[in-house]
């Protein structure tokens, strides 16, 4: 790294969007996301909409175990 940085042209905010969701990454075992992608590929679905359906459902079971 340099000693100095010369922010003197800097634009304040000009890579900020208000409404800018972030997703985490979210890293499976290989064990897990070989099955989860064959059963998205049989479903004809996206693999994130698989996981995400299995999520939700498991977090209904934990909320109804309350």
């Amino acid at each position: 790294m340099k000693p100095e940085y010369d922010f003197s042209k800097g634009e304040r905010g000009k890579f900020f969007h208000k409404d800018v969701v972030f997703k985490i990454p979210v890293y499976l075992e290989s064990d897990v996301q070989d099955y989860l992608t064959a059963r998205a590929e049989d479903e004809g679905v996206p693999l994130e909409d698989v996981v995400n359906r299995m999520l939700k459902h498991e977090i209904e079971l934990m909320e109804a175990a309350k």
